[in-house]
């Protein structure tokens, strides 16, 4: 178990400000590898007029309290002066006099107006702050989008060569997930469609068991390599979102619905569209043990994100939905840049060992500054073999293609420092300062998109479908579908 100490909850910086007054480039640099549009020297202005402000007001809060001590003494002393002086010199202490008191309300005014002024500047800094992403990694390539991603290595079962068209390989011209679902009755859109409007489906009988039986099978793996399964809550609160990264700028995929306990409005709240943001916000304002890193938790939740702007992509079929499950990995871990990157290679590693326990053609690319999104400093996506995808030939048949079905994100401390996450080094008898944690996560599967290559990559030539056999324990002993 760890330990770690509840902290008062605070706005948690949302970058190193310290770092970016002092390396401007580095900053400017990431978000123009990003194509991201943030104004890094109104941000620097921004912050040198909030620490000038600052700096006035509590130097005339200082002055402030001082006046209250001295203020009674020099007040007595002045008035047993007038009372014995005569003339021009009691006119004169008089007038001191009567500027002393002025000066508290004056004193007053001249906060108030500097409190009014900072007011004004730290909700643009703020918002600004909040659109800086964090700097891709120098060894990430450059590249505008997906079609700049770069293959790493690819892993193909004996026998299966993607080059080759699935017919002369299988000797059957493949059918579609959406056909073999329709064939067997594992699938329903019209039904799902009625329910829910478009993008929607629903998985009924072995379809439905397969789902499961793939998802518990990731679970079940992830659970061995030592990750603490937890449940984390699909509807959250707006700075659980901010603090992980998807707001701002994620907005508009999110579903927003309303909190409430007891009958009472609490807020507004959001479906989350990743077990990433429950795990990552379990410890927001927290400060945890350095002996009790690195954290390392998985979870299978329900997801929802609302595709805007993917109109006309990947309309048929379970490729994108708008609602799915996932089991995702989440590492907390030391402010240690290596130590994050072999986490990185190890959580790459389980997906990669899942994917070929179950016989499924894939391959790594290394994701481009421009695809990377505002989070990440580096980031892995696996693509499985999926026969129905790619471009049709004069037949009619697809030639197959890769498509997305796993992520894995490096995110250093981008994140922690948005929650408030930090560990204090020397453990639970540590006394010196906290450090912002390092983040890092990974889909272990999704479904049923991850259905798609499951499918479509063991139909046979009857229209049958092959359950792999680590897969068959989940699936009471069945070896076939059809």
């Amino acid at each position: 178990m760890f330990a770690c100490g509840i902290a008062q909850t605070t706005i948690a910086p949302m970058i190193d400000l310290k770092h970016l007054r002092e390396n401007p480039e580095h900053y400017k640099t990431g978000a123009a590898r990003k194509h991201a549009r943030v104004d890094i020297d109104r941000v620097l202005a921004l912050d040198s007029r909030r620490r000038d402000l600052t700096t006035r007001r509590e130097a005339l809060k200082a002055d402030q309290n001082r006046l209250a001590k001295e203020m009674g003494p020099k007040m007595g002393e002045l008035g047993k002066r007038i009372k014995a002086a005569a003339g021009a010199d009691a006119a004169n202490l008089q007038a001191e006099l009567d500027a002393l008191k002025a000066r508290p309300a004056a004193i007053k005014e001249q906060i108030e107006a500097l409190e009014s002024e900072l007011a004004g500047v730290g909700p643009e800094l703020d918002a600004l702050l909040l659109m800086i992403p964090q700097p891709p990694d120098s060894d990430v390539p450059d590249g505008a989008g997906s079609d700049g991603n770069i293959e790493i290595r690819r892993w193909l079962p004996e026998g299966f060569d993607p080059g080759q068209p699935f017919v002369k390989q299988r000797g059957f011209v493949p059918k579609s997930h959406v056909d073999l679902g329709l064939l067997h009755g594992l699938i329903d859109f019209e039904r799902g469609v009625k329910l829910s409007g478009s993008r929607s489906y629903i998985l009924k009988g072995e379809g439905f068991r397969l789902h499961q039986a793939v998802l518990r099978y990731a679970l079940d793996r992830i659970v061995a390599q030592g990750f603490m399964p937890m449940s984390a809550p699909s509807v959250v609160r707006e700075h659980a979102m901010v603090g992980t990264g998807f707001f701002p700028a994620g907005r508009e995929q999110t579903y927003e619905v309303g909190i409430h306990a007891d009958d009472a409005w609490e807020g507004d709240g959001y479906l989350a569209g990743t077990g990433e943001v429950g795990l990552m916000g379990l410890h927001m304002d927290e400060i945890i043990d350095e002996d009790s890193l690195p954290l390392r938790y998985c979870t299978l939740s329900p997801c929802y994100r609302r595709e805007a702007g993917a109109a006309g992509k990947d309309t048929a079929g379970l490729y994108r939905v708008h609602y799915f499950e996932k089991v995702e990995q989440v590492v907390i871990c030391k402010a240690d840049e290596q130590e994050s990157r072999a986490w990185h290679r190890t959580m790459i590693s389980y997906v990669e060992d899942l994917l070929q326990s179950l016989g499924l053609p894939y391959r790594l690319l290394q994701c481009c500054a421009g695809d990377l999104g505002q989070k990440n400093a580096d980031m892995i996506d696996i693509e499985c073999w999926m026969p129905s995808r790619g471009m049709a030939d004069k037949d009619g048949a697809p030639s197959g293609d890769w498509g997305e079905t796993h992520s894995a994100s490096r995110l250093y401390d981008f994140q922690c420092r948005r929650l408030n996450l930090r560990y204090r080094k020397g453990g639970s008898q540590g006394t010196g300062p906290t450090t912002f944690c390092h983040s890092l996560n990974n889909t272990v599967l999704a479904s049923p998109r991850f259905l798609i290559p499951l499918l479509e990559m063991n139909q046979n030539a009857d229209g049958s479908i092959t359950i792999p056999a680590p897969l068959r324990p989940y699936m009471l002993g069945q070896e076939r579908i059809g």
